[in-house]
């Protein structure tokens, strides 16, 4: 069971060790269930250019000048800064450049440069590495605003890297070009609300563990610097309504067919409010992060608790496997969601299933086993005790050690007289209907009287008493039984006699025979000497013999006889009858 329960649970550990892209959508959408929702900043306002502002500028993109009044509006109204999540690759086709470039300049602005594959990388941006060097994610390339805006403003990179199921769910606070590193446009923000002119890295032996822009909180990524997203309900306005006081405002486009939409776990958003949503985790304190020990973490835990639940229902009863096993599951859901809930992003919902399958398995083999024991116990027993005993064996196998013990016991032999006289003058088919009429009878009063009926041996028979389950006075109750087999013998009107010994002793009880046959009986000498005061019964002309052993129990209307002396026994030994 052990070799099974290793081999099964390297097996379920496997997908995990090998991040199967399955078991990753699967860990990602379990974050998405119960990552805790958490309240805007009140720092931050989305400005949405709508197809009613689209149209009333004639289309898009809308001119330079235009930009330039509208980032004065904000301002005036009381706003921290602009961010403007808007491509500038190309000259304003009515001149307003200039414009919009000198009221960039005097104000806290930010715009955006978009990541593309031409391999362009812009130039980098203040770092301080604070240990090793560390991968994160690459740009490919990118889309240059054009010189007089680029010089005018400070940039942020719009990059949103997918997760396996093609959703955005983290989004790097830096990204790594051959040249150094390059903010992303919800981290130039930030930085430029701070009044910071760095970013601190700092690395381990994973990779990156932080990213900080002094002044704010300390904001976890993971091994690759990308930071997990909260989707809050960040405010939003319109260039009509223009509600902006103290709020940095990202201004973007809604329009239709203007800007890309992206798929999120909330729904398609455009561009700048994914970078809002950005800004916004970063300024939460114990954000989300999926720390770079995760997978050692979530491994280890699959390997633990499965073995765990493995040996439980392996080498305990049903009820207490179940319970111990439920207990265990329980634990690591609750345990799962409360570090999810606290922000550390670990998956438990693979080792759920992990636990649920090994116990399934544990449980199966387990079944299999108890079931092929009571086929056992059924087939060894069923035409040797009685049918309740039977069950009650089938029910507790724990009653019978198949495999061998000592135990005091009574046993009791018989034999038909006249076998041979009624073989002569009778048919064979008449003498078989009698003997089996005899053994019948002899058979049910053993087990009415709690016995088993160990073996048949041609016209004789051996039965025990306390065993393979214990029976109180069963002493009492085999000299019973082998008085009631000669009355209903005699009352059956069979053409036979029967002889019955009895005694009372240790012996080995167990599965005795070869691999491929075997049976459950005692041996002992105890046995030995039930089968030969059974012989004596000849010899002394009675139809019972009890041996000294029986008799000190159940003395009553048993007399003695004279002792006898039997083949492997120094002395005479005391034999008793019934009167």
């Amino acid at each position: 069971m052990i070799r099974i329960g290793l081999v099964l649970i390297t097996l379920l550990a496997l997908p995990l060790v090998l991040q199967v892209p399955a078991l990753e959508i699967l860990k990602l959408k379990v974050f998405d269930r119960f990552v805790e929702q958490h309240k805007p900043s009140e720092y931050f306002t989305i400005l949405n250019i709508t197809d009613s502002d689209v149209r009333a500028e004639g289309g898009y993109p809308l001119p330079r000048q235009r930009l330039a009044e509208i980032n004065e509006e904000i301002m005036a109204k009381g706003a921290l800064g602009v961010g403007y999540v808007i491509s500038f690759i190309d000259k304003d086709r009515f001149g307003g450049d200039s414009s919009f470039s000198k009221s960039v300049s005097s104000n806290p602005i930010v715009v955006a440069t978009f990541e593309t594959n031409n391999q362009l990388y812009p130039e980098p941006t203040g770092t301080v590495l604070l240990g090793d060097p560390a991968e994160g994610i690459a740009l490919q390339g990118y889309m240059p605003n054009i010189p007089e805006i680029s010089e005018a403003a400070l940039e942020g990179m719009v990059s949103a890297p997918v997760d396996v199921d093609n959703l955005v769910r983290r989004l790097p606070l830096l990204l790594q070009t051959p040249n150094g590193w390059i903010p992303s446009f919800g981290t130039q923000v930030l930085k430029t609300l701070a009044g910071a002119d760095t970013f601190i890295i700092k690395t381990n032996e994973a990779g990156i563990e932080e990213i900080k822009v002094r002044g704010l909180p300390q904001t976890r990524v993971d091994s690759l610097g990308r930071h997990w997203l909260a989707w809050v309900d960040t405010p939003q306005t319109t260039l009509a309504e223009m509600v902006v006081k103290d709020k940095f405002v990202f201004v973007g486009v809604t329009a239709k067919g203007v800007m890309p939409q992206l798929a999120t776990p909330v729904g398609l958003l455009e561009p700048h409010k994914i970078q809002a949503a950005l800004a916004e985790s970063m300024l939460i304190p114990n954000s989300p992060y999926i720390p770079y020990w995760h997978l050692t973490a979530e491994l280890a835990s699959l390997i633990i608790l499965c073995l765990l639940i493995w040996l439980v229902s392996s080498f305990m009863g049903i009820t207490w496997s179940i319970t111990l096993a439920s207990v265990i599951f329980c634990s690591t859901a609750a345990y799962g969601l409360y570090t999810i809930r606290a922000g550390v992003l670990l998956d438990f919902s693979y080792t759920l299933i992990a636990e649920f399958v090994t116990a399934s398995v544990a449980y199966y083999l387990n079944f299999r086993k108890q079931y092929k024991l009571r086929q056992q116990i059924k087939k060894q027993f069923e035409h040797y005790l009685d049918p309740r005993q039977v069950k009650r064996l089938q029910d507790d196998p724990s009653l019978l050690k198949l495999g061998g013990e000592k135990r005091y016991c009574t046993f009791l032999f018989t034999d038909v007289r006249g076998f041979t006289a009624l073989s002569e003058k009778l048919e064979p088919e008449e003498v078989t209907e009698i003997m089996n009429k005899a053994l019948t009878i002899q058979a049910k009063t053993v087990q009415k009287y709690g016995g088993m009926v160990d073996k048949y041996i041609g016209d004789a028979m051996m039965a025990i008493f306390n065993a393979p389950m214990d029976l109180q006075h069963h002493e009492v109750l085999a000299v019973e039984a082998g008085i009631e087999i000669l009355a209903e013998i005699e009352k059956a009107g069979l053409e036979v006699r029967i002889g019955i010994g009895i005694n009372s002793g240790e012996a080995v009880l167990g599965n005795m025979g070869s691999e491929s046959r075997f049976d459950y009986t005692a041996i002992g000498d105890a046995v030995n000497t039930a089968a030969r005061l059974e012989s004596a019964t000849k010899e002394r002309g009675v139809d019972i013999l009890i041996g000294e052993q029986t008799e000190k129990f159940c003395g009553y209307r048993l007399q003695s006889l004279e002792p006898i002396k039997v083949k492997g026994k120094s002395k005479p030994l005391k034999i008793y009858t019934h009167g």
